[in-house]
């Protein structure tokens, strides 16, 4: 439940912290004093829309932070583990500021988090009913949404088992609409496959051919220097008819020093080295000699591998930026030409398993269409029960199904509801025969069906008592007082017959300060709780007969919560 609300700088309050507690709490005070300011505040620090027209005059900001008692919520932990935040205390704060930029900053625990969570944890903690709320009952898919919500896991299943076959068979349609489109261009299409598989396979493409023939290519744009250093490599080692090659001359020192290394040990090593290097060096020059005479530079060679590298060129960029590209293209074409093949037997199978599907979609949707009206029956009795209570004694509400042609992902259903406030009337679209003081009130009916369906902890009602008054407010407040056995309840309001069940009255004034105007909210003890109900049925006239008017209402309300 909401614990503290602390607003600083936001329109005429300057700084004000407001303490709730458990039950029914309500707002009252004079006509423009800044009730409706205090939940568009609490709205913001739930993540909803900010407007910088509220920063105070003189400040650069403002802030907004709600203090909540999460005990025992776990759906309420459970988010905060999964977005990352810590929560080890059963206390959750929650704050926003807003700049004269344009911008804002929200925190979860002190934790700086994107505007959208507090969104995703004010729908587990809070419900706010404002007079626009009403007119959600007119909106189209509303009702059904309200069934839905109050058919529970139950109907959830059957919603569940119904969307399942239902996208199933939207795959299926699409895969037949696919195969009936390939039918319709079947022969454009096997002469376009064709020509791509020919292409590709008569080019006979190997793994790396074009790195091996870019390779091949320098080789051979540079082979007159190659053949010229490959030449003089070879004659030093070899030499000719007029110079010592280099083998030559370590053949004779091999041979001086063989000569005389019985004498002294030591020359030995030197006798290996130089055996070694000339064995070495003959391998090289074995090797230079096969190169030279190989012959490997044929003047045509570089045109047919030039060619062959434009053909790789070409094939890359009609199909794929590399040779693997191209010849995983070839797989695809290879595949989709022997579908085709068969086309007309997969088609013949994807018609078949669409029509069993939706055969399967059609029956799930019907039983659908029978949970959702068992549940629209039993929800429809219990609105017409409180709105008996809620002072229409001959109200009757119900829900009215009417199927739409096409099946959609939520069903096939389209329900609204129907209303007649007086015996003998018939019922009738809500938009065309309710008032807004019924509206109100068959809002708060069905809030008050809804409430078991609801895992929030804390309601908010905005004025939902407009057009209402007499002996219909008692009921209303009789209603929201129930709630407010189960729920934290705010609530708003300028009757008199609803404040005084609250648990918790808050009094909100303005009052000049240091030459500016600012918003105070107070708690009201008994004694000034009998005051403000005065003014609220007597306004000025404070008499002996308004205050007992007084006393007796807050008497009689207390009374009356006793029973509930």
């Amino acid at each position: 439940m909401l614990s503290s609300l602390h607003v600083h700088n936001f329109a005429l309050i300057e700084d004000a912290i407001i303490e709730f507690t458990s039950g029914f709490n309500v707002f009252t005070g004079e006509t423009g004093a800044g009730k409706s300011i205090l939940i568009y505040d609490f709205s913001i620090v739930l993540g909803n829309r900010a407007s910088t027209d509220y920063i105070r005059s003189g400040a650069d900001s403002y802030w907004v932070q709600a203090v909540f008692d999460i005990s025992g919520q776990k759906n309420i932990l459970g988010l905060l583990e999964e977005i990352g935040i810590e929560n080890q205390e059963d206390t959750l704060f929650l704050r926003r500021r807003v700049l004269a930029g344009g911008k804002s900053q929200a925190t979860v625990n002190g934790i700086m988090v994107p505007v959208n969570i507090l969104s995703k944890i004010a729908e587990r903690l809070v419900d706010i009913h404002g007079q626009h709320e009403n007119q959600q009952l007119l909106r189209q898919g509303a009702p059904l949404e309200m069934i839905d919500v109050y058919g529970g896991p139950g109907l959830q299943t059957v919603l569940n088992d119904y969307q399942k076959i239902y996208k199933e068979h939207e795959i299926a349609a699409q895969e037949f609409a696919g195969l009936l489109e390939q039918n319709t261009n079947q022969q454009e299409i096997i002469e376009r496959l064709q020509t791509e598989i020919t292409e590709i396979e008569n080019a006979h493409i190997i793994a790396k051919e074009d790195e091996i023939l870019r390779e091949q290519v320098q080789k051979l744009n540079n082979s007159g220097k190659i053949l010229e250093a490959v030449n003089l490599a070879h004659k030093l080692l070899d030499g000719d008819e007029h110079k010592e090659g280099i083998l030559d001359v370590m053949t004779e020192a091999r041979a001086a020093v063989d000569k005389v290394r019985e004498f002294d040990p030591t020359l030995q090593g030197v006798y290996d080295g130089i055996d070694n290097a000339w064995l070495t060096l003959e391998d090289v020059r074995q090797t230079l000699g096969d190169y030279i005479a190989s012959g490997d530079f044929e003047p045509t060679q570089l045109t047919v591998i030039q060619e062959r590298l434009d053909l790789l060129f070409r094939l890359k960029k009609k199909y794929g930026g590399t040779l693997e590209d191209v010849k995983e293209h070839l797989n695809k074409a290879q595949e989709e030409y022997a579908n085709i093949a068969f086309l007309d037997r997969n088609l013949e199978l994807a018609g078949k398993r669409k029509l069993e599907l939706e055969k399967q979609m059609l029956e799930k949707v019907a039983a659908l269409t029978a949970c959702r009206k068992q549940v629209a029956e039993k929800f429809a009795k219990l609105v017409t029960m409180h709105i008996k209570d809620l002072a229409m004694e001959q109200g009757v509400f119900q829900a009215s199904f009417t199927l739409k042609e096409e099946c959609g992902l939520q069903g096939r259903d389209s329900v609204e509801f129907l209303f007649s406030a007086n015996l003998g009337m018939e019922v009738k679209p809500l938009q065309k025969i309710a008032s807004g003081g019924e509206l109100s009130r068959l809002a708060l009916a069905i809030k008050t069906v809804l409430l078991e369906k609801s895992g929030v902890s804390t309601m908010v009602f905005d004025e939902i008592d407009t057009g209402v008054g007499g002996v219909t407010a008692q009921k209303m407040a009789e209603k929201i007082a129930i709630i407010s056995k189960r729920r934290q309840v705010l609530c708003i309001t300028h009757l008199a017959q609803i404040a005084c069940f609250a648990d918790n009255h808050l009094y909100i004034t303005k009052a000049n300060s240091d030459k500016s105007t600012v918003t105070i909210v107070k708690k009201l003890p008994y004694n000034q709780q009998v005051e403000e109900i005065m003014r609220m049925t007597g306004g000025t006239n404070i008499t002996d007969s308004a205050r007992k008017n007084a006393v007796e209402l807050l008497a009689m309300a207390a009374e009356i919560k006793q029973t509930l």
